[in-house]
């Protein structure tokens, strides 16, 4: 900031957000009518082809308005309550608690038994074979549901309580007006949209050490149009409150400091680079031992 006072410039939300997730709302809306009638088998289709899709971009556009992106640090509610309704086509609660967990891992990245993206003991040391970790990204959603459970438990909170109930709520309301194909449709694009699928590349991609002394990579491939530019992750762990639409500004006002870090052209090569490379598993993540005091959201 000292060198490029102008990225504060960039700090501002990114209004445009709001209606791209209203439109990704109603697009799901759409296909939950449209699959009701349908053979399973393209429900099964449609759910991995599209549904996926539109479902690991909707937790990306959470991960946005955990950040306040939506509508400003200043109305962190609003962010709360939008982020609530994005939650709706995915089927299962979700926004409200990654927002607390979320936070912890930008504060304290890598923090042992705070930052619940790092694998437990128990996943580092079963998933260790090509097939063992094949099997670890298939189940990849089942491991960050259950993860913080067993890493780093919190009180519920009243909006999550409420990110519960509305969640519950949506889903019959979906069950009586179409019936289960339509909830089917939605948990299944959810479920495999977070497993093995193109996008979830980025989870990997983003902390996991192929180099060492690197923990952090950026992704600058097209799959970025579809996530919010969370490919951009050194970017974005420097500029937190820097919506991704901007985040590619910030590297062009920055060259100096991104141009040159290792970087990633295809989330497809890191799932296949993760799986057959036997130097790299669910261990090889920087993990820390905190010291002093640690105030979690």
């Amino acid at each position: 900031l000292a060198k490029h006072p102008e990225i504060k410039a960039l700090m501002k939300p990114d209004y445009n957000l709001i209606w791209v997730v209203v439109l990704m709302v109603l697009a799901q809306l759409t296909a939950f009518y449209l699959v009701k009638d349908l053979d399973w088998k393209w429900v099964v289709f449609w759910a991995y082809v599209f549904g996926s899709c539109i479902s690991h971009s909707m937790t990306l556009a959470i991960h946005e308005i955990s950040h306040n992106s939506a509508f400003g640090n200043s109305k962190a509610m609003w962010n709360r309550w939008f982020g609530i309704f994005a939650n709706l086509p995915l089927g299962l609660p979700y926004s409200i608690s990654f927002k607390r967990y979320h936070m912890d891992h930008h504060r304290y990245l890598g923090g042992d038994g705070i930052d619940v993206d790092i694998p437990t003991n128990f996943e580092g040391w079963f998933f260790c074979t090509p097939f063992r970790k094949f099997m670890w990204i298939v189940l990849q959603p089942f491991f960050y549901a259950i993860r913080p459970l067993c890493i780093n438990p919190k009180p519920i909170t009243r909006l999550e309580v409420i990110n519960l109930l509305a969640q519950l709520s949506f889903d019959v309301v979906i069950y009586y007006l179409w019936g289960v194909k339509s909830i089917f449709y939605m948990l299944a694009g959810s479920v495999l949209g977070l497993g093995l699928h193109p996008i979830s590349g980025h989870f990997i991609a983003e902390h996991y050490m192929f180099l060492k002394g690197h923990e952090t990579y950026s992704y600058y491939g097209p799959l970025n149009l579809l996530t919010f530019n969370v490919g951009y992750h050194n970017e974005h762990h420097d500029f937190p409150n820097i919506p991704g639409k901007s985040l590619p500004l910030v590297k062009k006002i920055a060259a100096e400091y991104y141009d040159n870090l290792p970087q990633y052209n295809s989330w497809i090569k890191v799932l296949y680079d993760f799986v057959m490379d036997d130097t790299i598993s669910p261990y090889s993540r920087m993990k820390r031992q905190l010291k002093g005091e640690v105030k979690q959201e």
